[in-house]
């Protein structure tokens, strides 16, 4: 009971939807056309045109989109197959102050492109030939109902709260299997912290190694493998997100973190490209922590 206690009083569930206009309209007349050109037997074709072809603002919209969700996610843990997701209490306010940015930005987008739309059919029209046909394209007012940016949070639910007018045997069991279902989300929402950080120290591990290679005439030198800014900045990331996602407060979770931020704490992405003292100190530090936690 006392997991309950405070994982409802440190973190509650966010559920995020984000959908827009896909664009997309499957062309039977052509997929047909297809099929009979090659001679297939079924219909194996399936023709999907893109009704923004060539205009791109569209393509923004998606994008950011799809950038918000993955934003969400790595500020989050997995809690349950409905989509709700854990959201550490402690990240809360920024987590709220970045989605209210998130969701204005996304609407800025979706109006400038309702507002351009006419426009944007036209060059379609341009674009698509043959295969334009006005009547696939919603009209202004439909358009704008095809995208959403909604969002709800929830208090985590406490596992023990049941309430049901069935016999106490029953009963017990129900509890006892809510009770399970609850623990094994939390497991699976901590170990999903500790994937991404078992995913960062893998990745730095193999792109600071320093690899020995030798010339035609066998003499050995050393080559550094090439790395994007990213890798350090991830690390640095990492950091600071499990403060939030340690929602349970594992002293190892904890610990490991404090390693990786006391590995990289001395170094910039510069030092990592040019040092190869560097290179091996910061290495060093992450293969230990890969070494000493169970991942």
């Amino acid at each position: 009971m006392s997991n309950d206690i405070s994982i409802g009083s440190s973190a509650m569930l966010v559920e995020l939807s984000i959908s827009s206009w896909t664009a997309r309209k499957l062309d039977k007349k052509v997929s047909a056309e297809v099929d009979v050109a090659k001679n297939t037997k079924v219909s194996a074709v399936n023709v999907n045109k893109n009704l923004m072809a060539g205009t791109g603002v569209l393509d923004k919209i998606i994008k950011y989109a799809a950038s918000s969700r993955a934003w969400h996610v790595a500020q989050t843990l997995p809690w349950s197959d409905n989509g709700s997701r854990l959201l550490p209490m402690s990240n809360f306010m920024a987590y709220k102050e970045q989605l209210a940015v998130m969701e204005e930005n996304f609407n800025a987008l979706v109006d400038k492109f309702v507002d351009s739309y006419p426009d944007l059919v036209s060059a379609a029209a341009f674009q698509l030939g043959d295969l334009f046909d006005r009547n696939e394209y919603p009209d202004v007012n439909t358009l704008k109902q095809r995208f959403k940016f909604n969002y709800s949070f929830f208090p985590v639910p406490n596992a023990g709260d049941f309430r049901v007018d069935i016999n106490e045997e029953a009963k017990a069991e129900i509890i006892a299997n809510c009770n399970k279902a609850h623990q094994d989300r939390l497991e699976n929402a901590m170990k999903d912290a500790w994937k991404r950080l078992h995913d960062c120290l893998t990745r730095m591990s193999d792109r600071l190694t320093i690899d020995v290679v030798k010339d035609d005439e066998g003499n050995p030198s050393h080559e550094f493998r090439v790395f994007r800014d990213t890798l350090m900045e991830n690390a640095v990331e990492m950091v600071d997100m499990l403060k939030h996602l340690n929602i349970t407060k594992d002293p190892n979770m904890e610990q490991a973190r404090q390693s990786l931020k006391s590995a990289i704490g001395n170094y910039d992405v510069e030092d990592l490209r040019s040092s190869m003292s560097a290179r091996n100190a910061v290495k060093t530090q992450v293969d230990a922590i890969l070494s000493k936690f169970n991942f």
